[in-house]
């Protein structure tokens, strides 16, 4: 009697096509999905950050307009806005992000703003330096 054997295999030329169609979804959305205020920032080493919540961001681009989120708004407000934000939020972090060409003092003053506001966390957004070539 012949060696009958039942030779399975499974076909996965189907699941090939589906990431392939995923992967183009995904690197056509992806660009779409940044948002915010351009800006230079500095390059340091150091770690990323990871926050539970959505992260409060402070921005102050290089025309030094100041912005809570993507929401403009002018220097004497910084306060009021951050205190009426604390108020329904659990953390108090607030994360600073300022173009390389803003004078120092400017970003003291937003700094000094943020902490008169009631924030316990200053964190500050910075880039890592490119690798020299």
């Amino acid at each position: 009697m012949a060696d009958r054997r039942i030779l399975s295999a499974i076909n996965v030329t189907p699941f090939v096509d589906v990431m392939l169609v995923l992967l183009v979804i995904f690197m056509v959305t992806a660009p779409m999905m940044e948002s915010g205020i351009d800006v230079n920032l500095p390059r340091v080493e150091a770690g990323q950050v990871t926050a539970p919540e959505e992260p409060l961001v402070v921005t102050i681009d290089r025309e030094g307009k100041i912005f809570i989120n993507t929401r403009q708004l002018a220097p004497s407000e910084l306060g009021v806005k951050l205190r009426a934000i604390f108020e329904r939020r659990a953390d108090r972090v607030v994360y600073l992000k300022a173009d390389e060409d803003v004078p120092y003092g400017t970003v003291a003053r937003v700094m000094s703003e943020v902490r008169r506001s009631g924030v316990e966390r200053i964190a500050m957004i910075t880039e890592t330096p490119r690798e020299k070539r």
